[in-house]
């Protein structure tokens, strides 16, 4: 078996909050799954990597940040800029351009997770 990234989780203090930012920023759905606050992520029917959205467990304030830094495949990181400020979220980095890679967006969601969007170029991803 390879070691694939397979889950991701987004935490958050407001869950229906976040869930609306995904929602309408990417087009995300959601499906409620075990506990309450709890919803898997259905980012894609071809997707490979599943998510869940859950209540935060313990805020980390005053902290560098923990956790892995998750990047969004775009198909226009200016749109995703603007569709991340139009639904709430912070755009903290670019649109910037990395050389035979593509262009890279990083924002904060409306739970200040950090987030990057990048529209790969041709062939890359």
């Amino acid at each position: 078996m390879p070691n694939d990234i397979a889950h991701f989780a987004i935490h958050a203090d407001d869950c229906q909050r976040a869930k609306t930012f995904y929602e309408k920023t990417f087009g995300w759905t959601f499906e409620p799954w075990g506990p309450p606050d709890f919803w898997r992520i259905h980012t894609s029917p071809k997707a490979a990597v599943h998510g869940a959205l859950q209540e935060r467990r313990t805020p980390v304030t005053g902290q560098g940040m923990i956790g892995f830094e998750c990047t969004i495949a775009v198909d226009d990181a200016q749109a995703a800029a603007k569709a991340v400020q139009a639904n709430g979220g912070k755009v903290t980095m670019g649109p910037f351009e990395i050389e035979g890679v593509g262009t890279l967006v990083m924002f904060e969601d409306t739970e200040a997770n950090v987030v990057g969007a990048m529209q790969y170029q041709q062939g890359v991803h």
